[in-house]
């Protein structure tokens, strides 16, 4: 098959739509079929070296200066996909490029296939209107958009639920983003904390993810205070870059364990897997997860996780088996991390069924095999 992947965030953007695309089409490309990506074009972003990667003008973004928005019309990609002759045109928003792919689709007589990757209305803050106006509007046009899609993709069994409850009756299927179990695996431990400059008698907890608002990192660093007062070897190291990054690093320096606490900043995905196998424990606070991508990274490698009990993470932590869920407050967060680093069998029990979780669940093939089953479908019905 030959598919167009419409996105609002691409490379060198990095985040989980990012990531899911990038892996999609890598698993695409590895199959066997050609996969084609469309997306905004990102002020110093380096040059495509894949001819397959094609970018919209674009705007930056002064609420998000590392951001794009891509103007969503341009009349030679319009003749370029017209001329390629997709089998698929697959968006991963609802806006922006989202309705350029549904336009194209409906042009060149394809089916439109919609992955719902976000939580849209946790992004209201960052749109400078009314936040209650702009969560609505945000419910509202995702869920419609779904509605006119030939086929919906789900990230998790809660997101399916809650667009069937706003009235979505587009068929929609189930296909968590996919781990290269290859590459995500437990690994030489030493070397990976001789990597991030961890001695060896110091437990490690670590976060992974951006430093934004929406990931409330702010509740990992207080949780790690109260952890570093019951265990004084334990460090923090935080990976991944936002807008939040400044504020957070001033709250971490008036901590008094602010020296236990280091941020890395941006790493290469491909580099996070030396990451999550250095740690002891994953530490993750959001609440506006549609998966929690970093959580499966962090169990294909063996680290069980400490997260919320929150719908998208409740489906990759498995609590008291795999990691550990909790209430959203720091006390009972650094409660489960401290139980954790302090019972190193009970770790390591759950890293090993954290990994056979993973293998089970999120294995890049099954996401590929199940996406390939939804595209097929697709185009059966819309013949």
């Amino acid at each position: 098959m030959r598919i167009a992947l419409f996105t609002n965030n691409y490379l060198p953007f990095c985040g989980g739509v990012t990531i899911s695309v990038e892996t999609l089409r890598r698993g695409l490309e590895s199959a066997g079929h050609e996969a084609w990506v469309f997306g905004p074009r990102l002020t110093g972003g380096a040059e495509d070296v894949s001819l397959k990667v094609v970018r919209y003008p674009s705007i930056p973004v002064t609420t998000y200066p590392e951001f794009a928005l891509a103007v969503p019309y341009s009349r030679r990609i319009d003749r370029m996909v017209a001329s390629l002759e997709f089998d698929v045109i697959h968006a991963h928003h609802p806006f922006l490029l989202g309705p350029a792919a549904r336009r194209l689709a409906r042009r060149t007589r394809r089916p439109l296939v919609f992955t719902y990757h976000t939580r849209y209305e946790k992004y209201a803050h960052y749109v400078p209107l009314p936040l209650g106006l702009v969560q609505a509007a945000a419910l509202r046009l995702s869920a419609g958009f779904a509605a006119q899609a030939d086929a919906v993709l789900a990230p998790s069994a809660v997101i399916r639920d809650e667009l069937h409850a706003r009235g979505v009756r587009t068929p929609i299927a189930v296909v968590p983003t996919g781990v290269d179990l290859e590459l995500f695996r437990p690994g030489d431990r030493a070397a990976a904390r001789r990597g991030l400059g961890v001695g060896e008698g110091e437990p490690l907890v670590l976060y992974v993810g951006r430093l934004d608002r929406e990931k409330s990192v702010d509740r990992v660093l207080v949780a790690f205070e109260r952890v570093a007062s019951t265990v004084p070897a334990a460090r923090l190291v935080l990976v991944g870059h936002g807008t939040e990054a400044e504020r957070l690093r001033r709250l971490a320096g008036s901590l008094p364990v602010a020296q236990r606490i280091r941020f890395v900043g941006l790493r290469p995905h491909d580099s996070l897997a030396e990451c999550y196998q250095a740690a002891d424990v994953f530490l993750f606070a959001s609440e506006t997860e549609t998966q929690g991508l970093v959580l499966a990274e962090a169990a294909a490698c063996g680290l069980p996780a400490v997260a919320v009990d929150a719908p998208g993470c409740d489906e990759v932590v498995r609590d008291g088996d795999t990691g550990v869920l909790t209430k959203g407050d720091p006390t009972a967060l650094a409660e489960a991390v401290i139980g954790l680093l302090l019972d190193p069998e009970r770790r390591r029990a759950m890293a090993r069924r954290a990994r056979e979780n993973a293998e089970r669940l999120f294995d890049v093939r099954l996401q590929i095999d199940r996406t390939m089953a939804v595209y097929a479908d697709a185009v059966a019905r819309f013949r």
